[in-house]
């Protein structure tokens, strides 16, 4: 029985075992008995056995014969109460019941990490095969470099530069019309950003607005909806399907070295450092993209594994 088992409606209810009548029993009951029976009929009471927990009472004269198994069939239960311990995935037996799937903790990681990366490879292929997809890289923070106050646009199923521009100084016409023409090409598209810090300033698409530290009113979210840290970023992708992790008990990837080593070009041409961002897509598309050596299911020796 579950830990929890609320009363049935309708049904008379017992608080104490010796309050049952004799003749009502629960499933349990009836198949210890000698033969063994099971429920013939819908339950007519329920008795109080733990906690909140309500156990169903069958009446004895409507049971009926519990099938025995056979020698063969109990082998084959015996073999499938075994096979609850056993992973079956890499075969190592634990001590306690795997439960459903039957994945020991080790593997449980590797085919959890398996399965982003293999979702960040449906990602790029979406978005390689959409043609309305773009690739938006934004430099535009008020404290970074000079000089790279920029925006580019690339399609990314052909690597084709749509649109680049300088940003202008923040609060200036200039910044407020590449802000307006960024809607107008961006709308009704599908985005992928950059990641937010991967080298020494950060691309974020709402710094085009927003001062340093300033929160971004949800206003200005919902009017420039590709300034939203909901839109997927090219470094989420490769991350998922690099597949590197420094904690041995997470199945959350992360960005190696914190950041610091990236697959894409990072430098003051836009243009240029977008498009090495749509080679990547293609690769991780394509499968061709490099995955961490040590990614679990290559690192335990036991192969790719099947998420079914």
């Amino acid at each position: 029985m579950p830990a929890s088992n609320p009363p049935l409606l309708g049904l008379t209810r017992y608080t104490r075992w010796e309050q049952v009548p004799d003749g009502l029993h629960t499933k349990t009951q009836l198949a210890e008995m000698d033969p063994p029976l099971k429920p013939g009929a819908d339950p007519i009471a329920q008795v109080l056995y733990y906690g909140n927990s309500y156990a169903p009472l069958y009446e004895l004269t409507a049971a009926v014969p519990k099938r025995r198994a056979t020698p063969a069939q109990r082998v084959a239960l015996d073999r499938a109460r075994e096979l609850q311990y056993v992973c079956r995935r890499c075969g190592v037996r634990e001590d306690e019941s795997l439960g459903k799937g039957r994945w020991c903790m080790r593997c449980s990681y590797a085919v959890t990490m398996w399965e982003k990366h293999a979702q960040a490879q449906s990602m790029a292929r979406e978005l390689v095969a959409d043609p309305a997809a773009v690739l938006l890289v934004v430099d535009a923070d008020p404290e970074g470099l000079p000089g790279t106050q920029a925006v580019a646009v690339v399609r990314i199923h052909d690597h084709r530069v749509l649109y680049t521009a300088q940003a202008g100084e923040h609060g200036t016409p200039e910044r407020a019309a590449v802000v307006d023409q960024l809607d107008m090409l961006l709308a009704d598209r599908r985005v992928v950003r950059e990641c937010e810090r991967t080298g020494p300033t950060t691309r974020i698409p709402f710094t085009l607005i927003s001062l340093p530290r300033e929160m971004l009113p949800s206003a200005a979210i919902a009017e420039h909806g590709w300034m939203s840290s909901e839109v997927p970023s090219v470094a989420g992708v490769w991350v998922a399907w690099y597949a590197w992790t420094d904690n041995p008990s997470s199945t959350l990837p992360a960005a190696p070295g914190y950041g610091k080593q990236i697959a894409w070009q990072r430098s003051v041409d836009l243009a240029s450092d977008a498009q090495s961002m749509t080679g990547l897509l293609h690769r991780i598309a394509d499968g061709t993209e490099p995955v961490w050596e040590k990614a679990r299911w290559l690192a335990d020796g036991n192969g790719v594994p099947s998420p079914n």
